[in-house]
């Protein structure tokens, strides 16, 4: 069964010239997708335009009339100071959401046993009432609901590794036990939020865990987490489809944070959460794209994300982190997540 690769021509409509989220973005995964023949070995389709009514399953309606008000601007607006929108945005994003909803409707249809949603503009920093981080609608949240309301799913695991904590996705289930939000973030970055002791409301409590982690980190301490907290809370939940918010800006040569991973630690983590598919939910998985600011490394890491769910090698020509660096110790890191969390 094929890999579905889903995305469409017009994201790059959505742009404004040198600010870090720019149409260029996507530009270099598609070309990265050819380079490494990833494009050969996926199932392509165009992604629809998500309908109103799943985009209020998460976004308030008034703020959605916002964001519909701005097709009468002529210009580019700044919804915050790092968020922009121009008149076409809004369509934009509706079709990013249906990007993400048609790569779950195929795994869950049975079409293909796993997909990659290569969407912009990305997600998970939209709140539910606004725009954030160079995030307009909530793609993950989005098609998170949209699994729950019409496949009846129960337990829905959400895994963000992109540098910076997923505060949107996290907003819109923080009171639900019915989606397990997991995210490891650079500590003290934008949003700032994200801490261990951060974990659920109400019905939702022990249903989000953050691990926020040092700058510095690398491929060993970030599959260190994966070994010691990700995989075995996700045992534990016993999820029936696992959605991955994937940003590339843990990589080494990303201009906006300072973590070490390489695009094969970045292989390894996608390789982690597609084997904990394949043993807990019949594979149903889907990776969608975040952020990721360094153009080959976000290229190659995406393609090599397709290449790897085909079974074939991946490539990673930008190798280790040009000086040699001692990852920092995260034993206690762990050691208090697991305690929250009660995985010890």
């Amino acid at each position: 069964m094929s890999v579905l690769f889903v995305t469409h021509p017009r994201y790059v409509e959505h742009d404004l010239a040198q600010h870090p989220e720019h149409a260029g973005r996507i530009r270099a995964v598609w070309r990265a997708m050819e380079d490494t023949s990833a494009s050969d070995v996926v199932q392509s389709v165009e992604a629809p335009s998500a309908d109103l009514q799943t985009l209020r399953a998460v976004h308030t309606d008034e703020y959605l009339e916002l964001l519909r008000s701005l097709e009468r601007f002529d210009r580019t607006v700044r919804l915050d100071p790092d968020t922009y929108a121009n008149p076409i945005s809004y369509e934009i994003a509706r079709v990013s959401a249906g990007g993400v909803l048609r790569a779950v409707d195929g795994v869950l249809s049975g079409m293909s046993a796993s997909s990659l949603a290569v969407v912009r503009p990305p997600g998970h920093h939209a709140l539910p009432q606004r725009a954030m981080g160079f995030c307009l609608l909530g793609n993950v949240a989005v098609a998170a609901r949209h699994a729950q309301r019409i496949y009846g799913l129960e337990r829905i695991l959400i895994v963000d590794y992109d540098v910076h904590h997923g505060n949107g996705t996290e907003a819109v289930f923080y009171d639900d036990p019915g989606v397990l939000f997991i995210s490891t973030h650079q500590v003290n970055i934008f949003p700032g939020t994200g801490a261990v002791r951060d974990t659920g409301r109400g019905k939702g409590e022990g249903f989000t865990i953050n691990i926020p982690m040092p700058g510095g980190c690398g491929d060993s301490s970030y599959a260190r987490v994966f070994e010691e907290v990700v995989e075995p809370a996700a045992r534990r939940f016993q999820p029936q489809l696992i959605l991955v918010s994937v940003g590339h800006d843990a990589h080494w040569a990303d201009p906006l944070a300072s973590m070490q991973l390489s695009l094969r630690g970045y292989a390894d983590l996608a390789s982690r959460l597609h084997t904990l598919a394949g043993e807990l939910c019949g594979g149903k998985i889907a990776f969608v794209m975040e952020g990721g600011y360094h153009l080959d490394a976000l290229g190659y890491g995406i393609a090599n994300i397709a290449l790897l769910l085909a079974g074939k090698p991946i490539h990673d020509p930008l190798g280790a982190p040009p000086q040699a660096f001692q990852e920092p110790d995260i034993s206690r890191l762990i050691a208090e997540v697991r305690r929250v969390h009660h995985l010890t």
